[in-house]
């Protein structure tokens, strides 16, 4: 379940009480009135299911609630409650197949902004692509698996597939876009000092054992982003976070990058083309299966429930 905590602007809390009200997913609502200072207006707290929480958010924002207050959501992990397991039980289908629309676009949306620390993040997790390379170290590969945070973009690229969001769009390609050049042009220069200090040579790119699947493009290359990018998607809607680090540490995207800029510096334009491909599948095959996860979702709320129904009466009413 989630924690809706709300400032309402107070001409507006009598409606949101009555829309909390009208929906059987809401439940342990309370009010104090005249509690918020900045913005002023009236404190709102309750639980809902995940299920109901989308047809809440929705018509707690068709309200102007958010124009003149906030609403906050998080997430609930213990909950003695007999009241909360019916708002639980009358929800239409079970919370952990529900998807919270606005926090999906709001954490993905997070995720794929430009900041210097996804810059830092991105680089580190190349050089240490660069390091897992020269050393033949399997280990140090999914190092730079994890640390690096290109899925957060990815991830919104196929949630603004889904929405029509242009904007989210605009700002997952500009992350990508950015990240991946910048980054493997730190790589470069450190991979010639490596080069200069006879750390690495073209000849040890001949000889890996345990990271040329780094640069072998075949049928499963495909087959494990579609997983990679599903498994991703189910992760972030429902929340799984130990099953997304099994995501990051599935797909090839930043060793890729680090792998060709070894191998374009030592000359080897074959392998670093072929990691530039590994890097392409991996993309188009996470976005991919994200978008298709997204689509098999519920992606509208529905009408004509009492919800609905209060909603569209003061809407009509306050015209």
């Amino acid at each position: 379940m989630l924690n809706v905590r709300v400032i309402s602007p107070s001409d507006r809390t009598d409606a949101a009480l009555t829309l909390l009200h009208g929906d059987a997913g809401a439940t342990l609502i309370t009010v104090q009135r005249g509690a918020a200072v900045e913005p002023a207006g009236d404190l709102i707290e309750c639980v809902v299911a995940r299920e109901s929480a989308d047809d809440v958010l929705t018509a707690l924002t068709e309200l102007g609630i958010t124009r003149r207050g906030s609403i906050a959501l998080r997430e609930v992990d213990t909950l003695l409650s007999e009241v909360a397991e019916e708002a639980v039980e009358s929800a239409p289908a079970p919370t952990s197949d529900s998807v919270v629309w606005q926090e999906l676009v709001a954490q993905t949306g997070e995720a794929a902004t430009l900041t210097p620390s996804f810059l830092a993040f991105i680089t580190i997790a190349c050089l240490l692509a660069v390091v897992g390379v020269a050393t033949d170290s399997a280990v140090t590969i999914v190092g730079a698996m994890v640390v690096g945070p290109e899925f957060g973009p990815l991830a919104a690229t196929a949630v603004a597939l889904v929405r029509k969001d242009f904007r989210l769009a605009a700002h997952s390609a500009l992350a990508l876009l950015v990240g991946f050049p910048f980054a493997m042009g730190i790589a470069w220069p450190a991979t010639l000092l490596f080069d200069y200090w006879g750390w690495i040579s073209p000849d040890s790119l001949d000889h890996l054992r345990n990271v040329d699947f780094i640069y072998k493009v075949g049928p499963f290359s495909m087959v494990v982003a579609l997983l990679a990018g599903a498994a991703g998607m189910l992760a972030i809607m429902t929340p799984k976070s130990a099953a997304l680090v099994g995501v990051f540490i599935s797909v090839t995207t930043i060793p890729a990058a680090g792998f060709a800029v070894v191998a374009a510096t030592m000359g080897e334009w074959h392998k670093a083309f072929m990691s530039i491909g590994q890097l392409a599948v991996n993309m188009v095959g996470i976005v991919a299966a994200g978008t298709i996860v997204l689509w098999l979702r519920p992606r509208h709320m529905v009408r004509g429930g009492s919800l609905d129904r209060l909603r569209r009466w003061w809407l009509s009413d306050n015209a």
